[in-house]
């Protein structure tokens, strides 16, 4: 038998040992645990009209795109659904990828070269610092949310830059200084890409969008990514922007033009979600006004929770240890939380991941508050 795997068997023991093994959760079509785990802030995952979107488009359409963007992969359904979404976060253009994680690959890749200088929060999301570590360009990762490091950075650089920051940060729930970090960029003739995935649908009028409601969606020097698995129910991505900038990644971005196109089933639920979101926009307002309750609530415990900025809250544990017994005992009682560990948090910074959703009750609240306090 070979053993040029056995390098494996240690590395999984380590991993056991320090508490990071991972094991999916196979999750059942009538579980009727409370999630607060997943990110369907707005709901619309089962929506009626949502569904029936996806279901028409893949009757219509098939149920794969059949090919790249370039090639095949392209249908009408894409193309409404990149102007639909341009025009609702107020952008100029909009391009659609297979997912968030290959949208983000996309922008911070396409907008940069080997001259030029990413300046990246140090909370971003893996699919930016992935993108940063496959750029050829120069890499500065600064303190989190801090304006004046990112000012330091630009004044010594003589050349194009780039800084990457999400708009709400994926595990903490708090917010970029958005309107700051423009006017650094503005002062140094950087370029600024923000990841919306946790704050479309969840901020801003209509839940239009972090960008958005900063006044900055549709600036020249301003690049938006965002995800269409969120509060829009459905999958994939979307890079947001000038309509050159879209032009560009057309011509160059190797996550569009080498993988296979989004779903028409997919284009078809984002399409519908939009729909949704653009006829009742309480939505947005509701998913906010949940997420503060369940703050409000979990603080008036005891426990040390930050107000949230979007849909995402954050609690944190002792180890890796105890965010796995404490998830698994919120699990026994019948309401399904986050756990991250490291790497998908820094070290020393395990913790539980809530998130809000539109159409939580009242009830689930406090019931969900009693149950993550009770088995701390």
């Amino acid at each position: 038998m070979s053993t040029v795997f056995d390098w494996i068997d240690g590395r999984l023991e380590q991993r056991r040992r320090a508490g990071l093994h991972r094991t999916p959760r196979v999750r059942r079509a009538d579980d009727d645990a409370l999630d607060l785990a997943g990110n369907d802030y707005l709901g619309l995952t089962r929506h009626p009209q949502v569904v029936r979107g996806a279901v028409r488009a893949a009757r219509e359409w098939g149920t794969g795109s059949t090919g790249s963007r370039l090639v095949t992969g392209s249908t009408q359904l894409h193309r409404d659904l990149e102007e639909r979404l341009a025009g609702f976060c107020g952008a100029e253009s909009a391009l659609v990828f297979s997912s968030g994680y290959t949208a983000n690959l996309a922008a911070t890749n396409a907008l940069t070269g080997s001259d030029t200088l990413i300046v990246s929060d140090r909370h971003n999301h893996a699919s930016l610092i992935d993108g940063c570590r496959l750029s050829r360009a120069e890499v500065r990762i600064v303190p989190h949310r801090d304006v004046a490091a990112v000012h330091e950075v630009l004044s010594g650089h003589d050349g194009p830059a780039l800084v990457v920051t999400e708009s709400v940060f994926s595990v903490d729930g708090d917010t970029a200084p958005l309107r700051a970090l423009h006017q650094a960029c503005r002062e140094h003739g950087a370029a600024l890409l923000v990841d919306d995935a946790h704050g479309l649908g969840t901020t801003g009028p209509r839940g239009a969008g972090a960008l958005h409601a900063a006044g900055l969606a549709h600036e020249p020097d301003v690049v938006v990514t965002a995800t269409l698995s969120k509060s829009l129910g459905s999958q994939g991505g979307a890079v947001l922007g000038p309509h050159r900038v879209i032009q560009h990644l057309t011509q160059t971005a190797r996550t569009f033009i080498f993988d296979t196109g989004l779903a028409p089933s997919c284009a078809g639920a984002a399409l519908a979600a939009l729909d949704v979101l653009r006829a009742e926009p309480e939505r947005a307002e509701a998913v906010r006004n949940t997420a503060s309750a369940l703050h409000d609530g979990l603080a008036s415990s005891g426990l040390p929770v930050r107000r949230p900025g979007g849909a995402v809250l954050s609690l944190p544990a002792d180890s890796p240890e105890h965010a796995v017994a404490w998830a698994a005992r919120c699990r026994d009682e019948g309401v399904v939380v986050g756990c991250f560990r490291p790497p998908s948090v820094p070290d020393s910074s395990s913790r539980l991941r809530l998130t809000s959703r539109a159409d939580l009750t009242h009830q689930d609240v406090t019931r969900a508050v009693k149950v993550i306090a009770a088995v701390r």
